[in-house]
Formats: structure tokens, C-alpha cells, sequence
């Protein structure tokens, strides 16, 4: 332990803690820009600067460790001009456009500029008119709004893998942009929003389809209809002042009908469908005999085009089941439509997600229009739908509950816990054991795939059988269990798992790239926590015991993994060049 005196106030904390990690123990703030909870210290912006008793220098808190018989002071006259010197450069080359910005009321360049009273700059501005880059359609990168903090390119690399963002060019040239110079959309980017997620500023953001629903909700020739993720429900609130994680989904079903939306559906029924899908797979492949092992599941996108660009040669183990909102997407327009004889020419379907990569999904590939038309015409983040319900005047805080429609909206605790890393394979392990025994498990709860730690891997029995499984979040953490699994397969070997979830962003869709800004570990736990408040609280908790989805096999599927429901539920993989050329 080190002890030591952070404004005359003494403190002790472990060998090893940053100055400013010491500090927010004993309740003081020290201003930060660059430093991220989720990543490691850059240094880059040095707003953190303080003092050390006894010596002329300036220390970045962010980087510097406590030392026994420290004496630091965080603010005095001196340390409040050199901050405010550091606004004040960074904003002399930052865009002065706040009210058109992206990230207005929610910038952390702002709110410091705010903080110390910036009224003007005294420094001549220089801006580098740089072209915005908008060519994934999923998230669009401002680079004369970037600071140059680095984040987006720390987790890009070191945590995603992907290393689709880089800094060019040197000193007052420096830029943020995919390596090569090339597009987002010619990089390996994998449109997972993470880089969004960790930008302070509106250098990058999600690709904003608003102006088309409202279009679509004002044209009186159009059957709008609307789902919402499991993830969604436990973060909207941050939007409006609720508490982390609490689960508003009677609101926000509310919320979408005053928007004006026929039909408001919920993605964790498809969820319900998917688990009856792949459990289906799985047990063809354990315990059948039919097909290759590991099967790998399939409902995050960014995962799916990383595997596609990275591991193709993994095409075979993956599940062919559709996410859940592709699969409620397409119901739409065949299932719903034919029930309540809806034209589906006529349906616009939005899909509300935590993701900025749910965008490149509604069109990725022929599959996706197995309704005959577009399944899911626009896919809105949760920060979306939040400026949607706010523009429509929508006292969301005091809106009283409401139900989905059922026919694709009822769901069980097994769809909801989706959102959360390890949700996907604790709900088709429930439902696994029940195809495979014909009973339904005593203790629906799996532990041990719980939690985020990056990757978990354990062992479960099925009447008798142990079944390895292993869970991994964030893409660095999945390319770990990929090559023990093409290792082992290569060596001719068993592979380690028979069965493997994988999420592309930390924490799973709780986490996603299209969640509200100033996500960390202890807000991706509250989210988490809000979904399986959700699934201990339902009355039914597993999917194969859904009665909308009996319903739905029984007068339109006809069984899991039939020919109905490989054509509208399940899809294609194919590998895809890193660069596009």
C-alpha cells in the first residue's frame, strides 16, 4: 500500500494507482479529456496536469503513479491557466459548430470549455477543412472535430483487433484516418461503434437515419411498425435521468406508439425464435452427429464480418440462424402481415438497436429480403430513438406503461437476457436441455457464463454428456478462442469447445456501439443486471415454452430447422477481402 496527501487530504490506496485514481477516492476531481475508463492512459491531452510539494514539475495524473510521502495539490492558480490554455488550443482547432454537432450537450470537449467559462479563444483558429467520411453508412467520421486523444484508435487496435483507424502524417498535420488513407468503408472496419462509443467529441458518430422514419411515420400510405432490442430498454433511460440500468420497456412500448408507430414489436421474441433455431443446430451436431463442432453462434454483425474478413475458413462451424431482429424483421412481413392482412408492400419496419452495425446488417446480403422485400427497412441506435421521442415532445419520465403486440412481442426470460455477454448461451443451454432430456432444467441460472470477464470457459452436463463452452466479448477476446479452436482443428485434434457464444463489444449489445455515451464496466453491469432483473421476473423463462412461438411454429413454421424456416430464418456466409479494391 502507499500512503500519501492529495490536497493536504492523506490517502492510501494499492502500489500502482494513478494519481488520479487516488484522488476520486478521497472525492476530488481532477479534470480529464483523453483518459478513458476502458483504456489505457495516453497522456495525449495533459488537462491532468498536478502537482508534487517540493518539485517545479507538472505530472499527468492519468499516467503517473502515487508514491509514498506524496504530497499533491490538483488545483491552484497555476494549474487552473494551464487547463484552461489546453482548452483553449485544442479549441482553436476545433470546428466552432456545437449546435450541428452530433455530440452537442454531450461533448466532453464542450462541457470542459463550459467548466472553466470559455467565452472566446485568444488564439487565431486554424482548421484543416477535412473531408467527413460517411461511407459505411453505419457510423461517419468527422476528422476535424478530432482532438487527437486517441481512443478510437486504442480500441480500435489493441481491443477490437480490427486496426481499421490509425493517426497519419505528423505534428500540427496529424489526422485521424483509416490506414492507407483509404475510406472507412474500403478498411477492415467491422462497424461495431466502438470508436464512436469512445470518441469524447462528434469526430465520430452513428450514421443518423431519424429523418427517414419520421418520413416514413408522416406518409399516410405507410404501415409503420417498430421493435426494440433486449439492451435497448435497460440504457434508455440514461437519456432521460433515470438510474443505470433500470428496465423501461412498458415506456418505451408507450414512447414508439405516440410516435406514432401501427405495431410495436419486441426483438427478444426473435430472440425466443433464434434460441429455438440454433438449439435446434446444436443438438443435430452434438448429439446427432450432423455437421462440425464448434458451433458458433451468429447474432452480433460486427462478428459476422470479422469472421467473413478474418476467419473464413470458420464459415462452417457457424450457426445459419439469422439474428433475432432479421428474424422478427422478416415475420413482419410475411407472418404478421398475412394475420392482420397488411399489404406488405406497405410495412416500413424499424428496428431499434444498441449497435451501429445492425445498419450494414438490413442489407448485407439476398437473405435479408426473404419477405420479398427489404425485411428491415431502417435500424435505429438507442441514441437515435432517444432524440426521436425527445423531438416529439414525449414526457418519457412520466409516460405510463404499455404492452407490445404479442403476436411478435411476447417474449420469455430466456430472450431478454440476449443483451448481456453469455445471455445467448445460457438461453439455448436451457432449451438444448430440454430437446435433448424432454424436461425443462431445475436451475435456469448458468453461472458460470455470467460476468465480464473476457473470455469464460466451462463445462456443463446434459443428461450425462459434458458440454464445453467457452463465451468471449470484444473482438481481441474472441480471437483467442478462434485460434484454439483452428489450432486444435489444424493438429487434427478435438476441438476445446462444442459450443461458443462471441459478442463483438465489451459486454455484449449492453455495451454496443449505439448505446448512450460514457459506457464503462460498472454502467455495462447495471445494464446487464437490469436484463436478468427481466429474466428472473417473467413467468415463463424458457423459449421453447413461448406460447406465441408454439403458435407461430404450429400455423406458420412448422417445425424448427424445416424448410419454412430455413428460407426465412437462417442465411449464408462468405468470405470477404479485408480491403475492398
Amino acid at each position: 500500500m502507499v500512503k500519501a496527501k492529495i490536497n493536504d487530504i492523506p490517502v492510501e490506496v494499492k502500489q500502482g494507482t494513478t494519481i488520479l485514481d487516488a484522488a476520486k477516492k478521497v472525492h476530488v476531481h481532477i479534470p480529464v479529456l483523453c483518459k478513458h475508463p476502458d483504456l489505457d492512459a495516453t497522456a495525449a491531452c495533459g488537462i491532468c496536469v498536478v502537482k508534487v510539494k517540493g518539485s517545479s514539475k507538472m505530472l499527468r495524473a492519468c499516467c503517473t503513479p502515487l508514491e509514498t510521502g506524496m504530497e499533491i495539490i490538483t488545483h491552484d492558480a497555476e494549474l487552473q491557466d494551464v487547463r484552461r490554455t489546453v482548452v483553449e488550443l485544442i479549441l482553436s482547432n476545433h470546428p466552432n459548430d456545437c449546435l450541428q454537432c452530433a455530440r452537442n450537450n454531450n461533448c466532453e470537449l464542450q462541457k470542459l470549455a463550459a467548466d472553466f467559462g470559455i467565452r472566446q479563444v485568444p488564439y487565431d483558429q486554424f482548421l484543416r477543412n477535412l473531408p467527413e467520411d460517411d461511407s459505411t453508412k453505419t457510423i461517419t467520421l468527422v476528422p476535424d472535430k478530432c482532438i487527437l486523444c486517441g481512443r478510437c484508435v486504442d480500441v480500435c487496435q489493441n481491443h477490437q483487433d480490427v486496426w481499421a483507424l490509425s493517426f497519419l502524417e505528423r505534428g500540427i498535420k496529424t489526422r485521424i484516418s483509416p490506414a492507407g488513407d483509404i475510406n472507412l468503408g474500403e478498411s477492415p472496419c467491422i462497424r461495431c461503434g466502438q470508436c464512436s462509443a469512445h470518441c469524447p467529441t462528434g469526430a465520430i458518430a452513428e450514421h443518423d437515419d431519424t429523418r427517414k422514419v419520421w418520413q416514413a411515420l408522416y406518409n399516410q400510405e405507410k404501415y409503420c411498425v417498430v421493435q426494440i432490442a433486449p439492451a435497448v430498454r435497460v440504457a434508455i433511460g440514461e437519456a432521460f435521468g433515470f438510474k443505470d440500468g433500470e428496465n423501461l420497456t412498458g415506456k418505451l412500448y408507450a414512447a414508439l406508439r405516440r410516435l406514432g408507430f401501427r405495431a410495436v414489436f419486441d426483438t427478444s421474441f426473435g430472440a425466443d425464435l433464434t434460441v429455438m433455431e440454433e438449439a435446434s443446430e446444436f443438438v443435430q451436431r452434438f448429439t446427432h452427429k450432423k455437421g462440425k463442432l464448434p458451433l458458433i453462434t451468429t447474432c452480433c454483425p460486427s462478428w459476422v464480418d470479422f469472421m467473413e474478413k478474418f476467419y473464413p475458413d470458420m464459415i462452417e462451424h457457424f450457426s445459419s440462424a439469422k439474428s433475432p431482429h432479421e428474424m422478427v424483421g422478416v415475420l413482419s412481413k410475411t407472418y404478421y402481415a398475412k394475420q392482420q392482412n397488411v399489404d406488405p408492400e406497405k410495412m416500413f419496419m424499424v428496428s431499434v438497436m444498441p449497435c451501429t452495425s445492425k445498419k450494414y446488417e438490413i442489407s448485407r446480403s439476398n437473405e435479408m429480403f426473404s419477405s420479398g422485400y427489404q425485411d428491415i427497412d431502417v435500424s435505429l441506435t438507442t441514441r437515435e430513438i432517444a432524440r426521436m421521442i425527445k423531438q416529439a415532445g414525449i414526457d418519457f419520465e412520466n409516460l405510463p406503461e404499455e404492452e407490445s403486440d404479442h403476436i411478435l412481442g411476447e417474449y420469455t426470460g430466456a430472450g431478454v437476457i440476449f443483451g448481456a455477454t453469455g445471455g445467448v448461451m445460457e438461453a439455448a443451454l436451457r432449451t438444448a436441455h430440454y430437446f435433448v432430456t424432454g424436461k425443462n432444467v431445475a436451475r435456469v441460472e448458468f453461472e458460470s457464463v455470467r460476468g465480464l470477464k473476457g473470455v469464460k470457459e466451462t463445462t456443463v452436463e446434459i443428461q450425462g454428456a459434458p458440454i464445453r463452452i467457452a463465451i468471449a466479448h470484444g473482438i481481441g477476446n474472441v480471437e483467442y478462442v478462434l485460434n484454439k479452436i483452428r489450432e486444435a482443428l489444424a493438429a487434427g485434434k478435438e476441438p476445446p469447445y462444442h459450443f461458443v457464444e462471441v459478442m463483438a463489444c465489451p459486454g455484449g449489445c449492453v455495451g454496443g456501439g449505439g448505446q448512450p455515451y460514457g459506457v464503462t464496466d460498472k454502467l455495462r453491469t447495471a445494464r446487464a443486471q437490469g436484463l436478468y432483473s427481466d429474466d428472473e421476473n417473467r413467468e415463463i423463462q424458457y423459449a421453447h415454452d413461448n406460447p406465441y412461438i408454439k403458435e407461430l411454429y404450429k400455423k406458420f413454421l412448422d417445425a424448427p430447422l424445416s424448410e419454412k424456416a430455413h428460407e426465412l430464418l437462417h442465411t449464408k456466409y462468405k468470405p470477404r477481402p479485408t480491403y475492398k479494391k
